[in-house]
């Protein structure tokens, strides 16, 4: 079985939403396994603005905490997909593997996607903003899903396993 692990700081935000995008397009499909973990992942609440959004998308975060990354769970592993460079630099500092973004994967870019302090640095005093550019980032990785499954399948075809 193939195993996707979407991987980014808090595992509140960004690898949590592409969890859950993937999940929502697939649906139960037994050929993958998808997860998230956060390279920090304190205790933390789901924001309501990012929990609300994704309930209206159908996905339910009602048993979600955020989890931390560990050498078993990207040891089991089969594609590991980082949301920046900064969990780029850390699985190859920490763990020492080579991992993809995730725009890579969907639209071989070699772009992250921006937390919302690295994008806002003003984020918590322009709310409008923040609400906005979150709201954008999700809809942005729910729409982008559809070319990461495309980019699986296209490995599938070729008889090759899912690289990092």
């Amino acid at each position: 079985m193939q195993s996707i692990l979407f991987i980014c700081t808090g595992n509140v935000f960004r690898s949590l939403v592409a969890e859950h995008a993937l999940k929502a397009l697939i649906g139960s499909d037994v050929g993958y396994t998808v997860n998230s973990a956060g390279i920090e992942a304190l205790p933390q609440a789901v924001h309501p603005l990012i929990r609300e959004r994704l309930r209206l998308k159908g996905c339910d975060l009602v048993t979600h905490e955020p989890r931390k990354l560990s050498r078993d769970l990207l040891d089991k592993t089969t594609l590991p997909v980082a949301m920046g460079f900064n969990h780029q630099d850390f699985l190859r500092e920490t763990f020492n593997r080579e991992v993809r973004l995730f725009n890579e994967v969907c639209f071989q870019k070699r772009e992250p996607i921006l937390d919302l302090h690295e994008a806002l640095p003003n984020w918590q005093s322009d709310l409008k903003a923040s609400r906005a550019y979150v709201l954008s980032v999700i809809d942005y990785i729910f729409t982008a899903m559809p070319a990461f499954v495309t980019a699986l399948h296209a490995l599938e075809r070729r008889g090759h396993t899912l690289p990092d």
